[in-house]
Parts: structure tokens; C-alpha cells; sequence
């Protein structure tokens, strides 16, 4: 029973901004529609458009979470604070509504406040860096709908609201990677990232499916909403009610299209080939878009996969595995790639790897929060990288070939590098220190005694091949074209501002450098937002961010703020039983419901901080070490080695080809497939298809023949002859008539008359 003491009548206003977010997505779904009809016709060739809606976007996001900051610190400590819910129904099919809206939280906000401010910062570094291009009108237009459609799937309300994201997404990531589509290898990235999502994404229809005629009947009765609802669906899975098959399949459905989307073994081989788009397009979508879409939805129905996997309850699950393998699998493919952009790109996968891991080991908020520090560190690094390739290396990203020595040209793109690259490494103070290290620290404290190691592998790793790319990119003698001689990069023809080339290795112009400079500060300062080390009464973010694991009462979830200046939002009361603990995610739960299962925080010890940071030191310093033997003395005993030594070979060809993966997806499966049916279909066409076409020729054929034979020559043609022949009898017959004789006409005539006459007269006799 609900305690009087803490009574169902606490009310908080949402505010303007909570209660509007659906704006968010909006706009710039209006500005994709105007730069579409009218880009062309603007100054800006309809950039403006975009950076406008994102701007504004940005600030409600700003202003939704300043306003939800308020309600959490006007609530009491450690209670429940309902979402901010508002529905409209979208669409009715036989007999089931399907609404469209909002479902506004800390979780919803951290990623809202995240997107649109890199995505604000990406189109305005893009209006440089595509200065010129041939398709800058349609670049802007597909970069901000793909920003739109992460924004909506960040507040959906629902599953169907939520696809409905996650495919504009997929679609604008097609036209993105493959914007350079006359390449080749351009157009086979972009059609490859799109069929491998769209492997995943069948799991989706599917998990979507499966949890919804499971879970509707208890949402419907109990909470008065759709099974497609993500409180209701979260409420269901933590209720007891769940058949384990069910939502287990349900989750392990959900999860495949998560691995797709977010790059995760060993569907991760779409996203080192995504580099093929431009720059701008490969910080947003591996930061704060897309390959984040997979790790939110995991985070954003927890409960589903909290209880489908038994997360708590054992040592290994489909999630920690996966996420395991990856960051380990990634980090080695980054050793062997010349290409910066690559380097990058699997060090997304890594890092995408650490966020399933925590998440699959019950470090719910560490995770989350990596998703926000992630975000800023790494879409500095692929901007610097794209800084590098516009006013240095001539549009090439071979660090190998064209780069080197570029420290002292480039001040500011070194500066915002060594700053990101720190963060993402989880050196001490930077913010990658306050979200990795802590992911790694609870999966061992939740007991995945085996995933801490292959994190702590993984970090160790991290330092040793961000430490070659930096010494190939920034240290070092400048190579190629960096030292003046001409890189021939596919790009080029796509780049009509080459002015810049003759002018040799120097910094980049503001457009570029300033969201560098933000995005480095954000790298640096970010995580102070949630410093476990320095105790709980600095951790803001997990306590604006993280759901609490209360019995609350179901008009807690169910009820809607609707219409203008509502904005009434109860925060529902707790039980007796939930005031010393929570039965959430442990035990059915008895006079309400849950929506967040309980977790463990890991206490933090600077002992284990302080391993992590000399593994990090430790896999750095060798890393230099063996770059300057081998990159800048040359050293004999290294070079080549990969040559000499059989061993060292084979292991360095396995990665060179990626694990063999792209083989066997494409010369096996993909062929072994596709070959057969492609043959199967021509046979088709061949005797069934073209068999029934010729048939039906050769019998309009004979057709034809026998009416032209019989109908065409006989009676039509024999109607017309005989016709022309009586008329021809005719003629012949009346032709003495006409002799031209006077006399002849004349009795002719007066016989007529005569004979009328007579007639005449018999009839009137």
C-alpha cells in the first residue's frame, strides 16, 4: 500500500520545453523539405536551412534538459520521476491505434542534447569542407534528415515511432556513404552498409513483433496503453507476467538488429567501408547517430533485455559476449590500416563494444553515459581527420603515404587530436577516464570476471594504435603530400576549392577549427558531469539520468500530459516495501509495477584506476617505442618483419583481409546464395518465362495467318473486288446511254415521261 506520508498528489510543471520536444525532430524534418524545394535558389545552396532547424533544435534540447534538471532536483532524493508523455494517434488498422509522440527522460535528453549539438557542429564544418561540391545542395538535405531521424527515434513513445527513425536513418545513410556514387568502391560501401543493417533489422520486425502480442494483453489491461509502448513494454518485463521464451526470443530478436546497426561482430564489416562518405558524414554517423541507434535502443528497453537474458543472474549473456568480442576483434583490425579514417572507424566498433559490454553486465549508467562522452571525443577525431586531409594531405587519408610531420603546421587540428585521443584512451582527467574505466570496473563487480580482462585488453590496445596514428599523422618527417608532392585520391574530382593545395601543409580555416576546439573542450570537461571518483554528491548524471527502481503505482507511466499548459506530471509515490529494497528485476513485484530493474554501482578504488591508467601507459609507451624503430629509424630488424617471418605474416595477412569475414559473407554466403537463385531465376526465365512469351508469339502467329488468309483475303478483300466489279458490269452496261446524241436524250426523256404518266394514271384509277 502507498504510504501516507508520500502521497500520489505530488505534482511538478514540465515546462514549455518538456512539454514541446516533439519539435525537436521537426524541425528539421521542414528544413530537409526546404533545402529539397528551394536549396538551390538560397545564398547558402539551402545550408542554411539545415544549421538554422539544428540550431533551434539545439535549443529546446538545451532548454527541455535544463527544465528536466529542475524537476529531478525539486523531487526527493531517490525517487521515482515519471517521464513526460505526450501521445497523438497517428494511424487505426483493424481495430489497433498507433500513436506517434514523446517519451521524454534523462536517457531521451542526454542523446537529444548530444545530436543536435554535433550535428550542429558537423554542417558547419561540412559548409567548408564541401565548398564546391558537386551535390552540396543534396548533401545537406540527406545530412539533416538523417539527424532528424535519429531525433525521433530518441523520443519515440513507441516501437512503431522508433522504426520509423531507425530507417531514415538507414535510407539517409545509403545516399551519405555512397554521396560520391560515380566511384565504384563508393557506391559498393553505401549498398553494403545498407544491406547488412538491413540483415539485422529483420530482427527488429521481429523482436517488435514477438513483445507485442506477448506483452499487449497485461499492458492493455493493467496500464490502459499499447504493447508497442516503451513504458509499457518495460513495465511487463519487470511484472512477473513474461513466459521466459517469449521475452527472451523477443530480446535476442531485438539484439541481432542492435549488432547490425551498431557495428557489432560480426555484423561490424559495413562500417570500416562507410569511410567511403565524406568526413562530416563519418563523425556524425559514428558519434552521435546510427551506430549509436543500437546501443540506445538496448538501453532505452533495458528491462526487456535485463530479464529476456537474465543479466544479473549469470556470468555470460548474448550482450556481454558480443560486446566482449568486439572491442578486441575491432582494436586488433586498427593496427594494420594505413587509412586514418579506418583507424577511427574501428575504434568506433571498439568503443561501440565497451558500451554493449556494460550494458550486457548491468552497468547501465556507465554505458550510458560512454555514449555521451564517446560522442564528443570522437567526432573531434574524425573532424580533425578530415581537418588533416582538406588542408594538408590533399583530400588522401594515407597516413602512411601523404601525411607525417604535421604538428607544427597544424597547431590547433594537433591540439584538438591529442586532446580526444587522451579521452578515448581513459587517461586521468579526461572524460573517457569517467565512463570507460567505469564500465570496465562494474563488469567486474557484477562478476564477468573475463569481459574486465578482455576490457582492460582492450584499453591497452586502444593506447597502442592511437599512439602509431598519431606518429605517422603528426610526427615524423612529412611524406607524400604533406611534403608538397600531389596525392591522387578519388575524391579529388568530387572538390572544385583546390586552391588551397599549392599553399602546402597549414591550419584549417575557422569553419573547421572552431568546432574542433568545442568539441576538444567538451572531450577534456565532459566528464567532471559524473566524476565517480570524487563521491556520489558529484555523480549529477546518474542522478538526472538514471531510472529508479521503485514500485510505483501504474498511472505513474500511463498517465499523459496533454494539450498546451498542462504540463502536469505526477511523480508517483512508493511503497512501504520498496523504501529498504526494491524487488524490481528480483521478484515480482506486489501493489504496483517497475519500470527500471535494481542495479549494483561498483565501489570505486583508485587502486584499480591506477592499473587501468599504467596498462593504458604501458600499451602508449611501446607503441612509440615501435614506432620510432620502425617508422622513423627504419630500423632492419623491423622492417619487413611481417615478411621474414612466417608467423608474423600469416597473423598480419588474417588482419590485413579483416578476419576473412568479407570473403565469407560475400564469396561464400552471399554466392552461395545468390548464385543459385540467380541461376534458378535465369532457367525460369529461360523456359517458363520466354517458353510462355514464344508460345503465345507462334500461336498469335497462326492466328494471324489464318484471318489474314481467310477473313482479310477472302471477305474482305473479295466484299471490296466484287463491289468494284458490279460497278465495273454496270458502267459497261449504262455506257451506250450515254452517246451523246440530242435526239436520243430526247426521246429517251419523252418516254419517261410517258410511262409516269401512265402510272399516274393506273394509280389514280
Amino acid at each position: 500500500m502507498f504510504s501516507a506520508t508520500e502521497s500520489a498528489e505530488t505534482v511538478l510543471r514540465s515546462g514549455w520545453f518538456l512539454e514541446n520536444a516533439w519539435l525537436i525532430p521537426l524541425m528539421p524534418v521542414i528544413a530537409f523539405v526546404l533545402i529539397i524545394g528551394f536549396g538551390k535558389k538560397m545564398p547558402m545552396k539551402g545550408s542554411e536551412f539545415g544549421i538554422a532547424s539544428l540550431v533551434a533544435s539545439l535549443v529546446v534540447s538545451v532548454g527541455a534538459a535544463y527544465q528536466w534538471i529542475q524537476r529531478v532536483d525539486g523531487a526527493e532524493p531517490e525517487s521515482f520521476v515519471a517521464p513526460v508523455i505526450k501521445t497523438w494517434t497517428w494511424w487505426e488498422s483493424a481495430g489497433f491505434s498507433f500513436g506517434i509522440g514523446q517519451h521524454i527522460d534523462g536517457l531521451s535528453l542526454t542523446l537529444l542534447v548530444v545530436v543536435t549539438l554535433i550535428s550542429t557542429l558537423v554542417e558547419i564544418y561540412s559548409v567548408e569542407y564541401l565548398r564546391g561540391d558537386i551535390r552540396y545542395t543534396h548533401f545537406f538535405g540527406a545530412l539533416t534528415l538523417f539527424s532528424a531521424g535519429m531525433l525521433n527515434m530518441v523520443l519515440a513513445e513507441n516501437m512503431i515511432q522508433l522504426i520509423l527513425g531507425w530507417e531514415i536513418m538507414g535510407m539517409c545513410s545509403f545516399l551519405l556513404i555512397g554521396h560520391w556514387w560515380e566511384d565504384g568502391a563508393n557506391s559498393r560501401a553505401a549498398l553494403k552498409a545498407f544491406f547488412t543493417t538491413r540483415t539485422g533489422d529483420i530482427g527488429l520486425l521481429v523482436g517488435t513483433s514477438v513483445l507485442f502480442f506477448a506483452a499487449n494483453a497485461w499492458t492493455q489491461k493493467t496500464l490502459g496503453i499499447s504493447g508497442f509502448t516503451v513504458r509499457g513494454l518495460s513495465a511487463w518485463a519487470l511484472s512477473g507476467d513474461p513466459g521466459q521464451a517469449a521475452i527472451t526470443v523477443g530480446a535476442v530478436a531485438l539484439f541481432i538488429a542492435c549488432i547490425g546497426k551498431s557495428g557489432q561482430f560480426p555484423l561490424h564489416t559495413w562500417l570500416p567501408d562507410a569511410m567511403a562518405g565524406p568526413t562530416p558524414v563519418s563523425s556524425l554517423l559514428h558519434s552521435s547517430t546510427m551506430v549509436v541507434a543500437g546501443v540506445y535502443l538496448v538501453a532505452r528497453l533495458f528491462p526487456v533485455f535485463f530479464t529476456g537474458m537474465n543479466i544479473l543472474g549469470t556470468n555470460l549473456n548474448l550482450i556481454v559476449l558480443i560486446g566482449g568480442i568486439t572491442i578486441v576483434v575491432a582494436a586488433a583490425l586498427a593496427f594494420v590500416q594505413a587509412d586514418i579514417k579506418k583507424v577511427l572507424a574501428y575504434s568506433t566498433v571498439s568503443q561501440l563494444g565497451y558500451m554493449m559490454m556494460g550494458l550486457g553486465a548491468g552497468a547501465w549508467m556507465p554505458a550510458v553515459f560512454h555514449i555521451f562522452t564517446h560522442a564528443f571525443f570522437k567526432a573531434c577525431l574524425f573532424l580533425c581527420a578530415g581537418s588533416v586531409s582538406h588542408s594538408a594531405s590533399h583530400h588522401s587519408f594515407d597516413m602512411k603515404k601523404d601525411m607525417g610531420g604535421l604538428r607544427k603546421f597544424m597547431p590547433i587540428t594537433f591540439g584538438a587530436w591529442i586532446i580526444s585521443t587522451l579521452a578515448l584512451c581513459g587517461v586521468f582527467p579526461f572524460s573517457g577516464f569517467f565512463s570507460k574505466d567505469e564500465i570496465i570496473d562494474n563488469v567486474g563487480h557484477n562478476g564477468y570476471n573475463l569481459f574486465m580482462v578482455l576490457g582492460l585488453t582492450g584499453a591497452f590496445l586502444t593506447a597502442a594504435y592511437m599512439t602509431r596514428a598519431t606518429y605517422l599523422t603528426f610526427n615524423g618527417k612529412p611524406r607524400g603530400a604533406a611534403a608538397g608532392a600531389h596525392a591522387h585520391d578519388a575524391h579529388d574530382a568530387h572538390d572544385a576549392h583546390d586552391a588551397h593545395a599549392s599553399r602546402g601543409p597549414h591550419e584549417s580555416r575557422l569553419l573547421i577549427t572552431i568546432p574542433l576546439m568545442i568539441l576538444a573542450t567538451l572531450a577534456l570537461g565532459a566528464g567532471f558531469l559524473n566524476p565517480v571518483p570524487l563521491g556520489e554528491k558529484w555523480e549529477r548524471m546518474t542522478r538526472w539520468v538514471e531510472p529508479r527502481a521503485e514500485v510505483i503505482s501504474p498511472t505513474g507511466i500511463s498517465a499523459v500530459a496533454s494539450g498546451p499548459g498542462q504540463g502536469r506530471v505526477f511523480i508517483e509515490s512508493r511503497t512501504q516495501e520498496s523504501k529498504s529494497e526494491s524487488p524490481c528485476g528480483t521478484s515480482t513485484p506486489t501493489g504496483g509495477i517497475c519500470v527500471a530493474p535494481k542495479l549494483q554501482h561498483a565501489p570505486f578504488k583508485w587502486s584499480k584506476a591506477l592499473m587501468s591508467m599504467l596498462i593504458v601507459f604501458f600499451g602508449g609507451f611501446a607503441s612509440w617505442v615501435l614506432c620510432v624503430q620502425l617508422y622513423g629509424k627504419k630500423n632492419p630488424k623491423l622492417v619487413g618483419l611481417t615478411k621474414r617471418n612466417k608467423a608474423l605474416g600469416t597473423g598480419y595477412m588474417f588482419l590485413q583481409n579483416k578476419y576473412y569475414l568479407d570473403v565469407l559473407y560475400e564469396k561464400i554466403i552471399v554466392h552461395g546464395i545468390a548464385h543459385p537463385i540467380a541461376q534458378a531465376a535465369y532457367w525460369f526465365n529461360q523456359n517458363i518465362i520466354d517458353g510462355v512469351v514464344n508460345g503465345f508469339g507462334l500461336l498469335a502467329r497462326k492466328i494471324s495467318g489464318w484471318v489474314y488468309r481467310n477473313v482479310d483475303q477472302r471477305v474482305v478483300d473479295g466484299t471490296v473486288n466484287g463491289s468494284a466489279a458490279a460497278a465495273q458490269g454496270a458502267g459497261a452496261v449504262i455506257r451506250p446511254i450515254q452517246s451523246g446524241k440530242v435526239n436520243q436524250y430526247g426521246a429517251l426523256l419523252f418516254g419517261a415521261a410517258a410511262i409516269g404518266a401512265l402510272i399516274l394514271v393506273i394509280i389514280n384509277t
